[in-house]
């Protein structure tokens, strides 16, 4: 497996923490969702699925009803993600 299905891997594990957690408002489970959701499919190439998925945390962890954990989290996924947006 390679160091980039690794990252993604990782990522997905810690949206999936995220979706799972009934504390977390509903709309950041919701974007935390959508962003499993693409980095599952395969459609695109891994770099715009990256891209994607760290605009759509982007904007969810400015949210003030983020917890601060989950925040955390995301932060983590975004610099996961970060060295694979650069692979167009």
């Amino acid at each position: 497996m390679s160091e980039d299905e690794q990252a993604v891997k990782h990522a997905i594990f810690l949206l999936n923490q995220i979706v799972n957690d009934t504390s977390i408002p509903r709309n950041i489970r919701r974007a935390a969702n959508e962003s499993v959701d693409l980095l599952e499919t395969g459609e695109d190439s891994i770099a715009s699925r990256a891209i994607s998925v760290i605009m759509t945390l982007e904007d969810t962890s400015q949210d003030p009803n983020c917890p601060s954990y989950a925040r955390t989290k995301i932060f983590k996924i975004q610099s996961l993600l970060a060295p694979l947006k650069d692979q167009i």
